[in-house]
């Protein structure tokens, strides 16, 4: 089985140390990779910084010209994020997501649409939790405190964070898509202390293989369903 893993930053195994970006090697689908084994392939097809306007772009050359099985999508942190540097230019103003989120469910179903119209199954995974109050220090820090006070009146990331997650369960359900709950799973895993970076974003070391064996355990359960559509198409 060809597996995908399509997404940005968490995706592509990205951490944060000492106030710097570095690729991780044992990022989710690396480890995904050993669990599984050499029988079946892992591509790993993330991007850091990518929304989901960027993954519909790439979708064709990325995914679909791969031929693969099973595609694993994971976007949204970077849809519901804003533009910081004009929060702090202008904290009294109003500010609005990067990616809408009617327009981030319109890619999402994009996605799906065409993943399956391949022959392929499209899994979504939801958004990885993060941890508000570090990541809003790390941008005060970058920024300003100005922020703090737009993130007063907005309700800030989590809040938009949640919205988002929830909206993409709901569109999950009703298209009845295969959806991966990493968000509750990993909540239970430990203290994000240990499980997420000191941006408040990125997963650590640990934290990304708690995520592969997240989506580890769903696994077997979507071979049978790949193999079904086998059948069924064959």
């Amino acid at each position: 089985m060809k597996v995908i893993c399509f997404g940005d930053s968490v995706t592509r195994g990205i951490i944060f140390v000492h106030g710097r970006f570095r690729i991780i090697r044992e990022n989710y689908p690396a480890l995904l990779q050993k669990a599984l084994g050499n029988d079946d392939e892992v591509i790993n097809k993330g991007v850091f910084n990518d929304n989901s306007d960027l993954l519909v772009k790439r979708l064709d050359h990325d995914v679909l010209d791969e031929h693969p099985d099973l595609v694993l999508i994971n976007i949204g942190g970077n849809d519901c994020n804003f533009h910081w540097d004009q929060v702090a230019k202008l904290p009294d103003s109003e500010h609005v997501p990067i990616v809408s989120l009617e327009r981030y469910l319109t890619n999402i179903s994009l996605m799906i649409r065409k993943i399956s119209s391949s022959g392929a199954l499209p899994v979504v995974l939801s958004l990885l939790p993060l941890d508000p109050a570090r990541y809003y220090r790390s941008l005060i820090e970058h920024y300003s405190h100005s922020i703090g006070h737009w993130i007063g009146l907005c309700g800030g990331i989590e809040h938009w964070h949640g919205m988002y997650n929830r909206a993409l369960k709901k569109l999950c359900r009703e298209r009845d898509v295969k959806l991966i709950d990493i968000r509750t799973a990993f909540k239970k895993k430990g203290s994000f202390v240990e499980l997420i970076n000191e941006d408040g974003l990125h997963p650590t070391a640990k934290g990304y293989q708690a995520l592969a064996e997240i989506v580890f355990e769903y696994i077997p359960d979507l071979k049978q369903c790949v193999r079904r559509m086998r059948a069924l198409s064959s």
